[in-house]
């Protein structure tokens, strides 16, 4: 970690972990955060999707909800950045406080309720940078009230299919009550029915991604590989927050919300595995959970992830994370002597998929 990362973050944790947060968009979106020039090299590129992903480290959701910074966070290394989760309307997400960390697990505890400006404000933003490059995906949800949560995504693809590289269906947050319950086969086959039937209407076609929770069995696990081949979902985002409290010794861990980080990234590539497993080798899978440097990054993908993300790390470790992560899987191939980072993928498959969730 470098000085500039060490003070950012002293100072950042000595303010409320919401606040930090705020502060640390407005940071990056007034420049003080400097961006970086990476190192880059064309063994890190991957195609998918009909997408030029410069290197497989995106910035998961969560962080820039409004789409307020994705460039930014691009200008940090990120091969790709994911805004979001937008819903149709604002809302304000749940009491407070409803952010967490947990210091000594380098974890974070979340209980935001998909707290947002909604699709008018993150269209705003989308828009104003069309003429950028840069991949950028958008995560839409459904507002907690809303009395057709499935219309709700339908809204999504709607709005921001001519903006979005991807679009990632999200009904895996456990902060919403009900939400993970859409993950269930006949709540699923509608969902995404729908969701692929709004895209066919739209003028552009983005892919499409599920996210899916961590907290799955087996047979779950099986039932959405099911329903995700047959209705022709381009990939999986594996995972979101997990709702276990396995192993922690933090003194916040008691509350409630959904757990990201250090912790989480056993059980989410477990799940990776197995979903990779269950998919085979063509379905695009995004591993998220857990991804700390440059070592947790290629163990995704040696699980079988085509691209992976992170965000809690980013807390713990600072903005220069992410060059950082980018640097060490460069300096890896070199070593390996790989030509591409694809070529790493699924060598731990059969390892990750064997161990009991």
């Amino acid at each position: 970690m470098s000085v500039f990362d060490r003070l950012g973050q002293k100072f950042l944790f000595c303010l409320d972990p919401e606040v930090a947060h705020g502060l640390s968009i407005k940071a990056l979106k007034s420049g003080l955060v400097p961006a970086v020039a990476p190192r880059t090299d064309k063994r890190l590129k991957v195609q998918l999707c009909g997408l030029d992903f410069p290197n497989p480290l995106g910035m998961a959701a969560g962080y820039d909800k409004n789409a307020e910074v994705p460039d930014a966070l691009l200008g940090l290394g990120f091969g790709f950045a994911e805004v979001g989760t937008v819903t149709p309307l604002a809302q304000p997400g749940n009491p407070r406080p409803r952010i967490f960390r947990l210091t000594g697990d380098e974890a974070v505890i979340n209980r935001l309720g998909f707290n947002n400006e909604g699709h008018e404000a993150a269209e705003r933003g989308l828009a104003a940078r069309t003429s950028r490059g840069g991949i950028v995906g958008v995560n839409i949800g459904a507002n907690k009230d809303s009395a057709d949560r499935t219309h709700d995504y339908e809204l999504g693809v709607r709005r921001f299919a001519a903006l979005a590289s991807y679009l990632t269906v999200n009904i895996s947050s456990p902060n919403t009550p009900g939400l993970r319950s859409m993950q269930a086969r006949d709540q699923l086959a509608e969902l995404l029915s729908r969701v692929v039937a709004a895209r066919a209407e739209a003028a552009a076609k983005p892919p499409i991604f599920l996210k899916i929770a961590p907290d799955l069995a087996e047979s779950e696990l099986e039932d959405i590989a099911a329903e995700v081949s047959e209705k022709r979902i381009d990939g999986l985002i594996v995972s979101n927050t997990t709702l276990s409290r396995q192993g922690l010794r933090d003194g916040n861990s008691g509350e409630a919300g959904g757990l990201s980080g250090k912790p989480l990234f056993e059980r989410s590539t477990i799940v990776l595995a197995k979903m990779r497993k269950l998919l085979g080798p063509d379905a695009v899978i995004i591993g998220v959970g857990g991804v700390n440097s440059a070592e947790t990054a290629l163990d995704k993908i040696r699980a079988g992830a085509d691209l992976v993300q992170l965000y809690t790390g980013m807390i713990y470790a600072g903005p220069g994370l992410p060059a950082r992560i980018v640097s060490g899987m460069i300096d890896f191939v070199g070593r390996e002597g790989l030509p591409s980072i694809r070529d790493l993928r699924d060598s731990d498959l059969y390892l990750w998929a064997a161990k009991p969730l």
